[in-house]
C-alpha cells in the first residue's frame, strides 16, 4: 500500500508540473484550484473511478463531472497520466481548436464528461446522471467536484435537496475546500460558514478529509464511494495553490499566470529542475 501511495504522490508532483506548464505557456488560466485538487483527482482516476480510457465513451462508465470547470488544467494533466489525451495534447491548452479548451468541455476532450461554464450548475449534471443509471438498471456512478466558493450558488443547494429527496446513493461529492475564490477569501466575498453543518441538513452523508494527504484522501474516497444509503459528499480541506510557495494561499493566482521568472522557480520547487 505505501508503494501505491508514492506511486499516487509522484503522479501528483507530475501533474502539478503540467498544470504550471500549461498555464505559463497560455499565460492564462486557473492555476490555484488546479493545484489544490489535484491530489484529489489523482486518488479518485488511480482505481476508484470506473472508467476505460480506450474507451472514453463507454456507456456504463463511472461519469465525473468538473463542475469547477475553469480549474481545467488539473482534470487535463490527470486524463494525460491515464492515456484519455496525449501529454502532446497538453500543449493545446487555451489554444483556438485545441483539445484542451480554457474550461472542461466534453465536445472537444476524450474523458470529459460535462462542459462547465457558468458555476453550480455540476451537481443537477451529476444528479440527472445518478438518475439515469438508476433507471438503466446500471451500477454506474456519478462524482461531482465543486469548489467552495462555488457553493454560495443556490442551484447548488436545490440540486442537493433533490439528490436527498431522491435518495439517490449513486451520486458522490467532492468540495475542494480551499477557501478562496475569484476575488479574495471565501470569508470576504460570501461566508458560507458549517460546510458540515450544511451538507448534513439537507440529508447527505458527509467525510472530511486533510486534501493532501494521500493515503487519507484514498481511503475517504473509498468510504465514499461504498456509502449505498443515499448521497454522499467528501469535503476535502486543501491549499490552493498547493506546491508552488508563492501561490500557496495566495487570491491572486486564482487566475493569473506566472512570469517566467515565478515559472523557473516553481519547477525548482516541484522537483523538476536542480536549484
Amino acid at each position: 500500500m505505501a508503494a501505491d501511495i508514492e506511486h499516487l504522490e509522484e503522479q501528483a508532483r507530475r501533474c502539478r508540473v503540467e498544470i504550471v506548464k500549461m498555464v505559463h505557456r497560455a499565460q492564462a488560466g486557473h492555476p490555484g484550484g488546479s493545484l489544490s485538487e489535484i491530489d484529489l483527482l489523482v486518488a479518485l482516476y488511480g482505481g476508484i473511478l470506473n472508467v476505460r480510457p480506450d474507451d472514453p465513451d463507454w456507456s456504463d462508465r463511472d461519469r465525473f463531472i468538473l463542475s469547477k470547470g475553469h480549474a481545467s488544467p488539473g482534470m487535463y494533466a490527470i486524463l494525460a497520466e491515464h492515456g484519455f489525451i496525449t501529454h502532446a495534447d497538453l500543449e493545446t491548452y487555451r489554444v483556438k481548436g485545441g483539445v484542451c479548451q480554457g474550461h472542461v468541455d466534453m465536445k472537444w476532450c476524450p474523458g470529459v464528461d460535462f462542459s462547465a461554464g457558468s458555476l453550480g450548475m455540476g451537481l443537477s449534471f451529476g444528479l440527472g446522471c445518478a438518475l439515469a443509471a438508476r433507471l438503466d438498471g446500471s451500477e454506474r456512478r456519478a462524482w461531482v467536484m465543486l469548489g467552495d466558493g462555488e457553493v454560495q450558488e443556490g442551484s447548488v443547494w436545490e440540486a442537493a435537496m433533490a439528490a436527498k429527496h431522491h435518495n439517490v446513493s449513486n451520486l458522490k461529492a467532492i468540495v475542494d475546500v480551499n477557501r478562496i475564490q475569484n476575488d479574495d477569501f471565501c470569508v470576504e466575498q460570501m461566508e458560507v460558514h458549517d460546510l458540515e453543518a450544511m451538507w448534513a441538513s439537507f440529508g447527505w452523508q458527509v467525510f472530511s478529509v486533510d486534501g493532501h494527504d494521500m493515503s487519507a484522501v484514498v481511503g475517504a474516497l473509498m468510504a465514499v464511494a461504498s456509502y449505498d444509503k443515499g448521497p454522499a459528499v467528501l469535503l476535502a480541506h486543501t491549499v490552493k495553490g498547493k506546491g508552488v510557495s508563492y501561490m500557496e494561499d495566495n487570491p491572486s493566482f486564482h487566475g493569473a499566470a506566472p512570469n517566467d521568472e515565478q515559472f523557473a522557480r516553481a519547477m525548482v520547487e516541484l522537483g523538476e529542475v536542480a536549484a
